[in-house]
């Protein structure tokens, strides 16, 4: 009898086992051909972007060799479909997660930079038209005031934090926060 090389003929449970024995990454490839064609339509239903969907299916591919070695595995088809949704539902819980940081730092960060506190009376677009352009100019700033406007407002540090994160002194700290409000301001004001 002939011996059954890697190929589209072995049945997933074969390709796991010899994947389990040997190492043979080939083994994942035989899946990941198989099988690219049901990720990438789950990651497509969840995050409903090419290009998102595409990414996806790389990293739950790449992840493959090392989760495939920590699990067993029953039935792949089925393992493989729960893998690739709960891979998908954490990416748009971390962005959600971002988008409402954005928005509570924005809140905070825009009413004391345009000393105008509408910010909670703008719609939607207007918020996110708000949010560029002031991530927009915040890029704009030098790297010591970018980096701890974002520690004190992006990620909620305090001046203390701030200042064991970046090794400034809390003076100096201090000023960069005050010459980055100021700028922003004036970079706001141009825009």
């Amino acid at each position: 009898m002939q011996q059954k090389t890697v190929g589209q003929e072995l049945t997933d449970d074969e390709l796991l086992s010899r994947f389990r024995m040997t190492g043979d990454t080939s083994c994942i490839g035989v899946l990941f051909t198989r099988y690219t064609h049901l990720v990438y339509g789950v990651c497509m239903k969840y995050l409903q972007d090419r290009e998102d969907a595409r990414d996806a299916v790389m990293d739950i591919f790449e992840d493959l060799l090392v989760n495939l070695q920590n699990h067993k595995v029953e039935i792949f088809k089925n393992w493989l479909y729960v893998v690739s949704r709960n891979h998908c539902l954490m990416i748009l819980r971390r962005e959600a997660s971002v988008d409402r940081v954005r928005v509570q730092w924005m809140e905070a960060f825009s009413d004391e930079i345009m000393d105008s506190g509408d910010f909670l009376h703008l719609d939607k677009n207007e918020k996110e038209n708000r949010i560029s352009t002031m991530l927009e100019a915040l890029r704009w700033l030098n790297d010591e005031q970018r980096t701890c406007l974002e520690l004190l407002y992006l990620h909620n540090k305090s001046y203390q934090e701030v200042s064991d994160i970046t090794g400034f002194t809390m003076n100096q700290v201090k000023s960069h926060i005050q010459n980055g409000k100021r700028n922003m301001k004036i970079i706001l004001q141009k825009t």
